[in-house]
């Protein structure tokens, strides 16, 4: 069974979405934000609830719920806007000195699929666990909350810029 159907609920999923060859793209700040941004939008306009969120520099963890339960449409809509405006942004960068080599990556790992028509950014796969209860959730909170800990980014998990840890995050959680 696909991910997308089986998150097809109004139930609240862990998922992660990372960035093909694990390429560090959410070290500059400005591809950040075009996540921040996003999501905020579909908080808005497509009916998402974020319960937690961290955005590492080349893959994102989230605790999320769309409450009209089509997740994967959420994925597919978010996955290709997203991928999309970084590589825009990018491509029109002329003091990105990342930009070849990121660019020609994302061309190599589009070439081996056909859905892709000249770059890939996301892997396919989002891997969603279903939070079926409090002790899974509480898990998954305190492990995206920790990633940049872990990582040795920051001492302190409230320290991280984009994560729901840090108090002057600017999307609205539902916890």
């Amino acid at each position: 069974m696909s991910e997308f159907r089986k998150a097809n609920t109004d139930e609240w999923y862990f998922v992660t979405m990372t960035v093909v060859g694990w390429i560090d793209v959410f070290s500059r700040s400005k591809y950040a934000d075009v996540i921040i941004d996003s999501l905020v939008f579909c908080q808005i306009n497509k009916q998402l609830n974020i319960a937690a969120y961290v955005i590492m520099p080349n893959h994102i963890h989230l605790i999320l719920q769309k409450e009209d339960g089509q997740l994967g449409a959420f994925f597919r809509d978010f996955k290709s806007y997203t991928a999309k405006r970084i590589i825009s942004l990018m491509e029109n960068d002329m003091k990105e000195s990342r930009k070849d080599w990121m660019l020609h990556l994302f061309k190599y790992h589009a070439k081996y699929k056909q859905q892709n028509k000249l770059y890939q950014f996301w892997q396919k796969t989002n891997h969603p666990i279903l939070l079926d209860n409090a002790s899974i959730f509480d898990q998954k909170l305190n492990y995206i909350h920790a990633n940049p800990v872990r990582a040795r980014i920051v001492n302190q998990e409230n320290s991280f810029v984009f994560s729901s840890a840090n108090p002057d995050q600017p999307i609205k959680l539902c916890f």
